[in-house]
């Protein structure tokens, strides 16, 4: 279960559920359902009246239905901590077939990550390699100085640091998303 689709999807069927409840109450209050709800009283209500006389079976399934709620808000809660879209590691074949080698997905986000921190108007960098193992996405995010020339810095990091990855891959079509983001502290190291 992916957590982004299931958090928005929960959200939805929440914010539906406000909505229908808001739309009820106001409809009562304009009379939508006659002039006894329209103008009764807070307290005297039927529903009152209902659950009061029919508790021996409607709190077991009220006890029930909150459980299987607080199932789902568990379920819920898991996806959002625990899921991820990080690939595993990398398996890099040679171009003959004879044989294979492993990368750890850390060692290549490092190692792009540690380049263009290196770069003069970087400030910080962060990266990670998203999607099915056998065909994965490098997401990288920098942190630029406000006094850095973007562009330059762009296709610096796309020609060198994206163009390095995509080689240690052995994957020239590796796809790539950067994204770019000013900040205004000075980078710790300048190269």
């Amino acid at each position: 279960m992916h957590a982004d689709r299931t958090n928005r999807t929960m959200m939805v069927l929440f914010a539906l559920l406000l909505i229908a409840v808001g739309l009820d109450a106001g409809a009562a209050s304009i009379g939508a359902y006659g002039t006894h709800t329209q103008h009764s009283l807070l307290m005297a209500n039927p529903t009152g009246h209902f659950i009061g006389s029919n508790g021996a079976w409607l709190w077991p399934v009220a006890a029930v239905a909150a459980l299987i709620i607080a199932l789902l808000a568990l379920r819920w809660l898991l996806a959002l901590l625990f899921s991820t879209d990080r690939s595993g590691d990398l398996v890099i074949r040679s171009s003959s077939g004879a044989g294979r080698t492993t990368l750890a997905n850390g060692a290549l986000t490092d190692a792009v990550v540690g380049e263009i921190e290196g770069y003069r108007g970087v400030n910080s960098a962060r990266a990670r390699l998203i999607g099915d193992a056998e065909d994965p996405e490098l997401v990288v995010t920098a942190g630029l100085e406000e006094s850095a020339d973007f562009t330059a810095l762009r296709q610096r990091i796309e020609t060198e640091a994206l163009t390095h990855a995509r080689q240690a891959l052995g994957n020239m079509a590796l796809p790539t998303q950067l994204d770019l983001t000013i900040s205004t502290k000075k980078a710790s190291r300048v190269t």
